[in-house]
């Protein structure tokens, strides 16, 4: 190959890749669950595509950011109450994925794991004991979720957990894990917090093991409201999900090991009343 050829292609690759940063920059992004945060509204191993453009766009929307920030953004919007968002954390710039809790100028209190918004209890009604799939990617042995694994009489592991349907003064609703009262500190017991401008109050649905503004930088949280800005753009729909038994030396194992009935899952919340 000659030097003008080697030069050809070296600017195709080169362009093709600046399309693919644009593209996931400005349009949207694939994201892989890679913990229980999320349970019951996502599990680990779920693929979804992020659109990056809801909120608009600031440093956070790049696809490679690293640990940058820098106040603003273009064309800005408010996230609203029960989006799912995904969030670049102070301090080592990693993507995590939370719903969104408290809007500027909320005050947020957690009290025996029951959410308080504005000084008002939010609705949360028991659905029981439901049950989750039981697979390498979620073997329901994490924590204090090891005391909701059975066995059937023939043999099937199962994983009944408790969960309650949560529904935010805008009508949106959905579920939440809630293992029990007290047993988590911070994660059952926290606030009031009064959310400041520009910020967002941010937590995960798996309310006893997730990561998220009640808990600091230190301990692997977010480190209480986080800036608008630091929103890198908002979860849509599941595309697929691994149960974790396959391997990539294994192309049939890539279709086997699909988790039936996630695909095409909305993560856009629930709207059942209007404030």
């Amino acid at each position: 190959m000659t030097q003008s050829n080697w030069i050809q292609t070296t600017l195709r690759w080169g362009a093709c890749a600046l399309g693919v940063f644009a593209f996931q920059t400005a349009a949207a992004r694939r994201m892989y669950i890679p913990s229980e945060s999320m349970m019951p509204t996502l599990l680990k191993g779920d693929q979804l595509i992020v659109a990056k453009y809801p909120y608009g766009w600031s440093v956070a929307s790049l696809a490679v950011h690293g640990n940058l920030h820098m106040p603003g953004r273009l064309f800005g919007r408010t996230p609203d109450r029960g989006d799912i968002v995904t969030v670049v954390r102070r301090g080592d710039g990693e993507d995590l994925i939370k719903r969104v809790i408290g809007l500027p100028g909320d005050t947020i209190q957690v009290s025996h794991g029951q959410l308080i918004l504005n000084g008002a209890p939010v609705r949360r009604t028991p659905l029981g004991l439901v049950a989750l799939p039981v697979d390498p990617n979620q073997p329901c042995e994490m924590g204090d979720l090891m005391r909701y694994r059975d066995v059937d009489a023939g043999g099937t592991v199962g994983c009944h957990v408790p969960v309650y349907r949560e529904t935010l003064p805008n009508g949106v609703s959905y579920n939440t894990l809630d293992l029990g009262d007290d047993l988590y500190g911070p994660a059952d017991n926290f606030g009031p917090v009064r959310v400041p401008a520009e910020h967002l109050f941010l937590m995960g649905d798996n309310r006893d093991m997730s990561a998220d503004s009640r808990f600091s930088l230190d301990d692997g949280g977010l480190g209480g409201p986080v800036p608008i800005a630091s929103i890198s753009g908002r979860a849509e729909v599941i595309t697929h999900s691994y149960d974790g038994s396959g391997r990539w030396f294994n192309p049939l194992s890539w279709v086997t090991t699909l988790r039936p009935k996630r695909a095409g899952t909305s993560l856009r919340p629930d709207k059942t009343a209007t404030e």
